[in-house]
């Protein structure tokens, strides 16, 4: 019998994904994600506005799955405190989450150090429109720390190796042009529909 998790966050996949757009759009993009990774603050970079105007247009839906294995590259598990800020926001108001998302990548700290703290966690949030002190609380509680760490878990034993991990439709995107270049996933986008 699996184990109950203690809280599971309002909105989101089976697999732990915040789901972001219309659910008829006929393609669906995955991200998998460290807020610690600075190869996904690269991929945000090149992506961020592809996959807005996606979600926007309702060519696409984006299914986010923020995971915390880079504990070890913080002082403060960082990567942890991190993720769960991520459930915060995306139960609270999944519209805002994508622009707290990019925030987030912009104040990506530096691995190794001590990340950000929670107060600047909070700022983020409310700059991007989470003024609401529960927010704030489920951030500094770590509401869902257990969900993450399990999800965690459960993402490296089904296959993720390595993040960002970015499939369209399912198909996993493995060259670096999509990725990292400078139209993004817009092709592959455009020929899943």
């Amino acid at each position: 019998m699996a184990e109950q998790l203690p809280a599971t966050p309002a909105g989101v996949t089976d697999n732990g994904a915040v789901r972001i757009g219309d659910p008829a759009a006929k393609v669906v993009v995955r991200v998998v994600a460290d807020l610690q990774c600075p190869a996904c603050q690269m991929f945000e970079k090149a992506n961020a506005k592809v996959l807005e105007d996606a979600v926007t247009s309702g060519s696409a839906i984006v299914e986010y799955n923020v995971i915390s294995f880079l504990d070890r590259a913080s002082t403060t598990q960082y990567s942890s405190r991190a993720g769960n800020a991520s459930y915060c926001v995306a139960e609270a108001d999944p519209s805002k989450y994508q622009s707290w998302l990019a925030a987030m990548f912009q104040n990506q700290p530096a691995e190794g150090g001590d990340g950000l703290p929670d107060d600047r966690l909070l700022e983020i949030a409310r700059d991007a429109g989470y003024p609401d002190p529960a927010v704030a609380q489920c951030i500094t509680d770590r509401k869902y720390d257990s969900y993450l760490r399990t999800k965690t878990k459960e993402l490296l034993a089904g296959g993720i190796k390595s993040t960002p991990s970015v499939f369209v439709n399912g198909q996993q995107v493995t060259e670096a042009k999509p990725l990292f270049g400078p139209e993004g996933l817009t092709p592959l986008i455009t020929a899943a529909r």
